[in-house]
């Protein structure tokens, strides 16, 4: 079993974070991706948008468009309200898994801050790493981490994607009113609509 794991807010969880899961569930030979909403990011000092429950309920959503992809908790609020660690969530889906190869899928930027998450030494070694980056960036350009030859080799470039969405301008033009085009899924789009997510008060 070859498993993905996908943390981020998904606030919201948008057309991009489905293109990024697809491509590597086709090129890693993925049996599933998990996308994990986060509860409480430590590197991240602005509250979400969305509560958890309804980015959980987007990203469910998000999920119905190709049957390798689930949703998880595994990455939910904490009941003292503590920061969520990635290497909490790899912890407990190797327990879960104690057999299935993982790969961690993220962001070129968010890999490139990896030295100041928690225990980095510990999540190198806990999964292989898909790193979504765009065309011209190359492996080169993660000296500044001083990874050794071993953990180079568990890191691997995902290129070819389409535009990357931001998600803070996402948010900016639905409190706005203004048409997010094709960037939200229908269901995603219904969703926010019905529950009157991320719109001016």
């Amino acid at each position: 079993m070859r498993i993905g794991y996908f943390g981020g807010t998904f606030d919201p969880p948008h057309r991009a974070h489905l293109h990024a899961a697809l491509k590597a569930a086709d090129a890693f030979a993925l049996d599933r991706v998990l996308l994990a909403p986060t509860g409480v990011q430590p590197l991240k000092k602005n509250t979400p948008g969305a509560n958890f429950e309804d980015r959980m309920a987007m990203t469910r959503l998000l999920c119905a468009e190709d049957p390798r992809l689930e949703v998880t908790e595994l990455d939910a609020p904490r009941a003292d309200g503590t920061p969520n660690y990635t290497v909490d969530a790899l912890a407990t889906l190797r327990t879960l898994n104690p057999d299935a190869s993982i790969f961690v899928i993220v962001g070129a930027d968010s890999f490139l801050t990896l030295r100041r998450w928690h225990e980095p030494e510990r999540l190198l070694e806990e999964a292989e790493w898909i790193v979504l980056s765009r065309p011209g960036f190359d492996l080169d350009d993660l000296t500044s981490m001083k990874l050794s030859q071993e953990q180079r080799e568990r890191v691997h470039l995902l290129t070819d994607l389409e535009e990357e969405t931001s998600a803070s301008a996402l948010r900016e033009r639905l409190r706005l009113g203004i048409s997010c085009g094709d960037m939200l899924t229908t269901k995603v789009a219904l969703y926010i609509a019905r529950m009157h997510l991320y719109h001016a008060r």
